[in-house]
């Protein structure tokens, strides 16, 4: 009787045990996307925004996920700065972190633009939450040695952080009149399809970085 009592505990116990690891195997990876309109989706129904179709995209792929839109239509980065404590809770898994398009349009020196996204990724770093850095260039228009100074910051970031970096969050619209909306800026649905699509593979690699790391 003893005998087949402990053998029962055992079984039990074993039972639990795959239970309990079935179940944070099954756990949604909880994602925060950290930008502006271009995150946000500007002038767009909620669906149809970057992390609403990177995230139907990503569970089209057999990932479970779950990310939230954290951006803020004309958020600079001294603005991302100031709100990203509160934007990110606790029990986020990682973050898209895509800012900076302001702070070119606005003509902001690339110094402050740099120094505030080292303060957001050394604040995430500081909480242990992964990023992936979505890069950004400036516009033409302002000038060869802004835009020099300017699009350097993101490789310099990711580089120093040791964050995973897509180069530039809007490849593949910027130029294409028929993936933006009439303000010649902000992707239409279709232009934030592209995104998702071009983006996929990077977010993806991210993803499997966070799960060999867990």
């Amino acid at each position: 009787m003893k005998f087949k009592a402990a053998l029962l505990h055992v079984i039990v116990i074993a039972g639990l045990a795959m239970t309990s690891a079935a179940g944070a195997s099954a756990r949604t990876l909880q994602l925060v996307g950290f930008g502006d309109s271009l995150m946000a989706g500007y002038q767009l129904p909620p669906a149809q925004s970057y992390t609403a179709q990177l995230e139907a995209a990503l569970k089209a792929k057999g990932l479970d996920v779950a990310i939230t839109n954290a951006g803020v239509s004309g958020d600079t980065t001294a603005g991302g700065l100031s709100r990203i404590d509160w934007s990110v809770p606790d029990g986020t898994d990682a973050v898209i972190l895509e800012l900076g398009a302001n702070d070119a349009l606005r003509g902001v020196s690339p110094d402050d633009t740099k120094k505030n996204l080292d303060a957001m990724l050394s604040r995430l770093k500081d909480r242990k939450i992964p990023v992936l850095l979505m890069g950004m260039m400036a516009p033409p228009n302002m000038g060869g040695d802004y835009g020099a100074r300017f699009n350097a910051i993101y490789g310099s970031l990711a580089e120093e952080y040791g964050v995973p970096l897509y180069p530039f969050f809007l490849d593949g619209v910027v130029t294409q009149r028929g993936l933006q909306l009439q303000d010649g800026m902000h992707p239409n649905a279709d232009g934030v399809g592209v995104m998702v699509e071009k983006s996929l593979p990077a977010v993806e690699q991210f993803l499997k970085g966070l799960s060999s790391a867990n």
